[in-house]
């Protein structure tokens, strides 16, 4: 009788310590999130930290909801080796990820691939094209709505300084429907508050160069007379060099403030947690219907997906009215960058209003005779039988490779 107790106590604290060891295992976690990052995993600035807060804030919105979520990350990946993204694929999926998250444009090819091996897994990929039925999509964002409110920030100032010229350090220019489209928004916004400035665009061939960011706003502030620097690269060395020429400027993806306190107006800003909550809540719910309820997310100022940081006390007067009052537009669905329509502002009886007015923006996509995928047929927006028309996003985030009036690339004067 003695023994056969025993042997029950015996089989009960084998019993209780397999489970233990399973929870310790991470087999009782409702989701598990796989990253690859193009950057370091504690980098605490640039656009690595960004994502990588992004996915902290999400899964620490879904643990106060009571969900286990364990992160797995695979750092510092090549995008440019399709071998080392593959291996990152495979890490993340033998360590039971539910999703995987890859963060760089040039992960999109061994993600997709690795998404027909792995029907099991979700895989979704950032600033891509490319994507399935059934596990894979990509993500990325309406960014140039938030440009355009950081040209009206700087719009303003430029007439506050009696100025019309205006930089821009740009990482690419025609290259990217995202550079272009980003330069054409922010030259329109300027536009809706100063008509007559002109846009000077220096790019540095690169997404991030600190010693080359700093260079073109040197070579702006010096050749064009530029009261007003923004950017489209990754570090802050172009508000730097703004502040230490007694000028001003508009950053990018953080608040960069504090970095240069007496010149930075405002700065396009993207709110990444927004998507990854979004995902990990589908992914959570149903695997199988995933790319269904996803889709390829594409959000924007109405989904709080991007936004402009807090405006500076840098700022010219009725600047957060005039913003504010575009965010109305593009939020409500009344009027966004690129329909054929412009907006400006006037008073009314001591208010501020806003006026939209039918108008041409031009041709944004013009046919590459030397490329042989290239679209034959150039778009133009333009009023069509006294109505406006509203640009296809393929043409904003896919093709648009031509500037609106107002914009100057000054490599090719």
């Amino acid at each position: 009788m003695k023994k056969g107790l025993v042997i029950l106590l015996t089989l009960a604290l084998i019993v209780g310590c397999l489970a233990a060891f399973t929870a310790c295992s991470g087999e009782d976690y409702d989701l598990v999130v796989g990253a690859i990052y193009i950057g370091g995993k504690d980098e605490t600035s640039g656009y690595t930290a960004a994502h990588a807060n992004g996915i902290k804030k999400a899964i620490a919105n879904l643990e106060k909801e009571g969900y286990k979520v364990k992160l797995e990350v695979v750092d510092k990946v090549d995008d440019t080796d399709y071998n080392a993204v593959a291996a990152a694929c495979d890490t993340l999926v033998a360590k039971g990820s539910d999703i995987i998250f890859g963060i760089s444009f040039g992960y999109l090819h061994a993600m997709n691939d690795k998404a027909a091996e792995y029907k099991d897994v979700l895989f979704s990929h950032a600033t891509g094209y490319l994507s399935n039925d059934t596990n894979y999509n990509n993500y990325f964002g309406r960014i140039y709505q938030a440009r355009y409110l950081s040209g009206i920030a700087a719009g303003l100032k430029s007439i506050e300084l009696e100025s019309d010229s205006i930089g821009y350090v740009a990482a690419w220019t025609t290259e990217y429907a995202e550079t272009t489209s980003g330069i054409n928004a922010f030259a329109l916004g300027v536009q809706s508050v100063n008509p007559d400035a002109t846009v000077y665009v220096k790019s540095i061939k690169s997404w991030g160069d600190t010693a080359k960011e700093q260079q073109a706003a040197q070579y702006l502030i010096d050749t064009y007379n530029c009261t007003v620097i923004a950017q489209h690269c990754d570090s802050a060395q172009p508000q730097i060099v703004a502040q230490e020429n007694d000028v001003y400027g508009c950053g990018y993806n953080t608040d960069m403030t504090s970095d240069a306190p007496k010149a930075h107006l405002t700065a396009p800003i993207w709110n990444w947690h927004v998507y990854y909550q979004f995902a990990m809540e589908e992914a959570l719910k149903d695997p199988a219907t995933f790319v269904d309820a996803v889709g390829n997310y594409l959000g924007g100022l109405k989904e709080g997906f991007v936004d402009i940081s807090p405006l500076s006390e840098n700022c010219a007067p009725n600047t957060a009215k005039m913003i504010e009052l575009a965010r109305k537009e593009m939020v409500d669905g009344n009027w966004d960058v690129f329909h054929s329509a412009k907006l400006s502002f006037e008073a009314i009886q001591g208010e501020i209003a806003i006026k939209i007015t039918p108008a041409d923006l031009g041709t944004l996509y013009t046919p590459d005779p030397e490329k042989e995928d290239a679209d034959p047929n150039p778009y133009v927006c333009k009023v069509e039988d006294d109505q406006v028309t509203k640009t296809p996003d393929y043409v904003i985030t896919g093709t648009m490779n031509t500037f609106v009036a107002g914009v100057t690339d000054v490599d090719k004067m």
